[in-house]
């Protein structure tokens, strides 16, 4: 009898393992999944955002008239909303003078 429940509590076991097995893979598909879609989502949103920044760097014009060139210059947003143009290769001393330079011409 105690061999009996000894082999009837393996087998219990061994199933319920199996069963959890199962539904960790079921899982790990789903996961899978999501994470594909997601990344593809993010790739999107990324090319919109390159596309937008290029589009607004595009329509802008220098103190001359001339277009702005989007491989000089970057758009930085600030905490509170507001939205600077600044060069490329200048360093964090200078951002904060030209934001405050624009924000004092504002």
């Amino acid at each position: 009898v105690a061999a009996k429940k000894c082999r009837k509590r393996r087998l219990s076991a061994i199933l319920n393992l199996e069963e959890e097995v199962y539904n960790l893979q079921t899982q790990k598909e789903s996961l899978k999944k999501e994470h594909s879609q997601c990344s593809m989502s993010i790739s999107q949103i990324q090319q919109k955002l390159n596309n937008l920044y290029s589009d607004i760097l595009s329509r802008l014009r220098d103190d001359h008239g001339r277009p702005v060139d989007p491989c000089q210059y970057v758009i930085h947003c600030n905490d509170d909303g507001s939205i600077f143009i600044i060069p490329k290769h200048s360093d964090k001393s200078e951002q904060k003078q030209d934001n405050e330079k624009e924000q004092k011409q504002k």
